[in-house]
């Protein structure tokens, strides 16, 4: 095992005296070329191309002598440091660290950043980065080759973002750009790049805030709330009680994507937003989008609000990790199905409209459960019943994409 491993973070500017001492005394030096053609780099040491790291990781474990590891940034900041310590290689690290790729960009920017989201983008993750984009107004991201700018830009398609690319940065190479994300996919970028993508308005907190990214205390408290919150438009289906149970059922989350179809008052779609989750509303009602619209600026969230009829107009949206339909009947349920998100709840009024979206969603191989609910209001003046309401509240789960 090596005798010392130490981590230096490089921005582009000089080392310091304690990254010069640590690769002085290095007999194996790792990271990408740039880093090896630094002339700090001892001429005799071993030197390790970083391309697999998990590779280069088990070639520093079994190394006899002192290592030194070179990454660009912060390297405790998505970066190699989680690598090398991971329980299989045993490797206890020093750091020495730099200013991150992400603090840079946003000083090219000119922005604060302690408000943004940011996420990884690589090819396995790249339509989770995009969904975080959809949903929030400042969000940074670490793309890699094949999950850059344009990749981004093109998945936003019918959502309007504004992208701040800062290529290579830190060298004589560096370059900063803004472009609409529809034109982001026009231009070649160079690697390493990071995008701050920025949409809608950006809310300070007064002061500052109390925490890095979204505040998850903003807004009122409830999963749900009441329909004077929504101007008292709330259709059939719609009541808080059931849009609870719905939203419990299903669980948005932040990197998903929520389909609301029926979108109606814009109650449920405002409030799966508010868990973080990117949301497409549907309706084909004029007036339901405007009220779904009205209801997302009110409470500060972010939406995109698709007007048409479905099915037909759910085939050229993105896929969806969960879906709540709230209207269309038996054959938007089966249309729905046959996209594969991972969750769907849905509600019927009768006993025999369950069974067929039941039956349906059985034949799709999901996992349905069928519940009874009934609300009773109560004026609790006189403790009389003001209102009920009863559905059968379906919830499906596709078990090879669970949870």
């Amino acid at each position: 095992m090596a005798d010392r491993v130490t981590v230096i973070g490089w921005d582009g500017s000089s080392l310091t005296a304690a990254a010069r001492g640590a690769l002085g005394a290095a007999t194996l030096v790792a990271g990408a070329a740039h880093h090896l053609a630094l002339p700090e780099v001892p001429p005799a040491a071993e030197r390790i191309r970083l391309g697999s790291v998990p590779l280069a990781a088990r070639r520093i474990a079994a190394h006899r002598g002192t290592a030194v590891v070179l990454a660009d940034g912060d390297p405790g900041f998505f970066g190699i440091v989680r690598t090398l310590r991971a329980p299989e290689f045993g490797l206890e690290v020093e750091v020495v660290p730099a200013v991150s790729a992400v603090a840079a960009a946003f000083a090219r920017a000119g922005m604060p950043w302690d408000d943004a989201q940011v996420v990884v983008a690589h090819r396995r993750t790249l339509r989770r980065a995009v969904n975080v984009c959809r949903a929030h107004a400042k969000v940074a991201v670490l793309t890699s080759p094949g999950a850059g700018p344009a990749e981004l830009g093109l998945l936003l398609d019918g959502v309007h973002r504004t992208f701040v690319i800062c290529e290579e940065l830190g060298t004589d190479r560096e370059q900063v750009s803004v472009v609409t994300s529809d034109n982001a996919a026009d231009h070649t970028w160079r690697d390493p790049n990071i995008v701050i993508v920025i949409g809608g308005p950006v809310a300070a907190a007064e002061g500052g805030g109390w925490i890095a990214g979204r505040d998850p205390g903003a807004g009122p408290r409830g999963w749900t709330q009441p329909a004077d919150a929504y101007e008292g438009r709330l259709g059939e289906g719609e009541t808080d009680l059931l849009r609870a149970a719905q939203l419990a059922r299903l669980g948005p989350r932040v990197g998903d994507l929520v389909w609301d179809i029926g979108c109606g008052s814009g109650a449920f779609a405002t409030e799966a937003a508010r868990a973080g989750a990117a949301v497409i509303a549907v309706d084909r009602d004029p007036g339901a989008c405007a009220r779904t619209e009205a209801a997302a600026r009110r409470f500060g969230v972010q939406l995109q609000i698709v007007p048409g009829t479905a099915p037909h107009i759910l085939e050229n949206l993105p896929e969806p990790d969960v879906v709540r339909v709230g209207g269309g009947g038996a054959a938007v349920v089966s249309a729905v199905a046959d996209r594969r998100p991972q969750r769907i709840v849905t509600h019927a009024a009768t006993r025999d409209e369950a069974e067929l979206a039941g039956r349906d969603l059985t034949e799709h191989g999901y996992r349905v459960e069928c519940a009874l609910t009934q609300s009773v209001g109560l004026d609790t003046r006189a403790w009389t019943e003001t209102e009920r309401n009863v559905a059968f509240l379906l919830s499906a789960v596709l078990p090879d994409r669970a949870p």
